[in-house]
């Protein structure tokens, strides 16, 4: 039997575990100040909305889409000016906390590279 990502990483909780170190080190990394600054100042929804989506983005159940619609993740994201930099900061936090957080190097691998792919493909300003 197969079993997704969502499993491998201990579901729910393994899931709630990642978002909240992510915000949390994006809170407090000096270093990801810039990615920080596009973030409401509660962060709160943000990481609500983070949890729903990478459920169902590792294979758990759709619950973003239940809530929200499609994703259109780079649309949600225009009003949000992010450059090179903040993608860069962004991406220090959720590798720092994938390493952190998941003990199993290949799944930490096999999470990691598509998420880099996004975190480019969210860029939208040079």
């Amino acid at each position: 039997m197969e079993i997704t990502l969502y499993q491998a990483i201990g579901g729910a909780d393994g899931v709630s575990a990642l978002c909240r170190r992510f915000y949390h080190l994006m809170d407090t990394l000096p270093e990801a100040a810039r990615c920080r600054a596009i973030h409401p100042a509660d962060l709160s929804g943000s990481e609500a909305k983070f949890y729903d989506y990478l459920t169902g983005y590792l294979g758990g159940p759709p619950v973003y889409v239940e809530k929200h619609g499609h994703p259109r993740l780079r649309s949600r994201h225009f009003g949000a000016e992010i450059g090179p930099l903040e993608r860069d900061e962004w991406l220090l936090c959720f590798n720092r906390a994938l390493d952190e957080i998941i003990a199993n190097p290949r799944l930490r691998d096999l999470i990691r590279e598509p998420v880099e792919r996004l975190a480019f493909h969210m860029q939208n300003k040079a």
